[in-house]
């Protein structure tokens, strides 16, 4: 009983001490809220992913399915994707990794449009 509370105490201060490091153990599985900024202003999008243990990443961004991998803490996504704004379908590029508060930041590119993001988990 005595190890079991030493082991709960522990546990309790390292995720008091270090949240942003275990917030990035957890990879970038899950769902998360995307902001794009983009030359129109900012576009937001919900995804979902899952990353299996060779680093594959599957799920769906919006309506489209996601490929790509996520590994060395870096996500490196390519998938087709439709923009209902200019009704074209091109590849969409996303490139990023974990910060220190455990959001997702990187770089998109959509056709003959680029620029940057960044993406947290939803608020329950």
């Amino acid at each position: 009983m005595k190890r079991l509370l030493v082991l709960a105490v522990a546990v309790a201060f390292l995720l008091a001490i270090h949240p942003a490091a275990i917030a990035a153990d957890a990879g970038i599985s899950g769902k998360w809220h995307f902001v794009m900024d983009t030359p129109g202003g900012d576009r937001e999008m919900d995804a979902e992913f899952a990353v299996d243990a060779d680093g594959k990443v599957t799920g769906k961004y919006d309506k489209s399915v996601v490929a790509g991998t996520y590994k060395d803490g870096k996500m490196d996504l390519s998938f087709e994707m439709t923009s209902e704004e200019s009704g074209e379908t091109a590849p969409l590029k996303l490139v990023g990794k974990l910060d220190d508060t455990g959001a997702l930041i990187g770089t998109w590119e959509f056709s003959s449009y680029s620029g940057t993001f960044k993406a947290a988990h939803p608020k329950p």
